[in-house]
């Protein structure tokens, strides 16, 4: 068996000031920190050290990655960082509060832009786009490490790993906008030797 745990950082300054964060470069909250701490410790619960590390190239990811790598004991081990992983571009909402983007656009036009398939905002990246950049990349660069038997941990983003978790349990593109991870959140994958899903675990922040 071969095991992919992703999580998505914990809380950002934009998730606290409820932004459109996208590529903007926000840091952990308090919150975040102790929020991937949280996950670091889950994993320990669970038993898995992971022996490969990527994440986003955006300091949110990476600083959960190696929060929950330090839990683990695990400070020395290198992260490969992509910006094939990071968070979706939100073009021209980025760094608005979302009630101002509603009050701005309407309410339906930003509902369309958040949750539309291949919808981009202006300026931006619909959940299409970021697919294109995430699965060749989980391809060529992640894959290729879980099938190894090494433990592999990605720390990502909301969308990021939408896109992967899409791909992986083969969810339609009419079903996956309603699939929501929260800041911190785990998800553990058993893959067979055919990197097909034979488990999956999720772990949520506070239980």
């Amino acid at each position: 068996m071969h095991t992919l745990i992703l999580t998505r950082h914990g809380q950002s300054e934009g998730n606290r000031l409820n932004q459109f964060t996208g590529w903007i470069d926000q840091p952990l909250t308090g919150q975040g920190e102790a929020e991937a701490k949280a996950a670091g410790q889950s994993l320990k619960a669970e038993g898995l050290l992971p022996e490969v590390a990527f994440s986003s190239e955006l300091k949110r990811a990476n600083r959960t990655c190696q929060i929950i790598l330090g839990e683990l004991g695990l400070h020395s081990l290198p992260i490969e960082k992509s910006f094939a992983l990071n968070e979706r571009d939100y073009g021209d909402l980025a760094g608005l509060n979302k009630d101002e983007a509603r009050k701005k656009w309407g309410e339906e036009q930003v509902h369309i832009w958040r949750r539309a398939y291949d919808v981009p905002p202006p300026g931006g990246e619909s959940l299409r786009d970021t697919v294109a950049r995430v699965l060749p990349y989980y391809v060529h660069s992640i894959l290729p490490q879980v099938m190894k038997h090494k433990t592999t941990l990605v720390a990502a983003h909301g969308n990021s790993l939408r896109a992967l978790i899409m791909a992986l349990e083969g969810i339609s593109k009419e079903k996956i906008p309603s699939v929501e991870l929260g800041t911190g959140e785990i998800y553990i994958y058993t893959l067979n030797d055919n990197a097909e899903i034979v488990g999956k675990k999720i772990l949520k922040q506070g239980e």
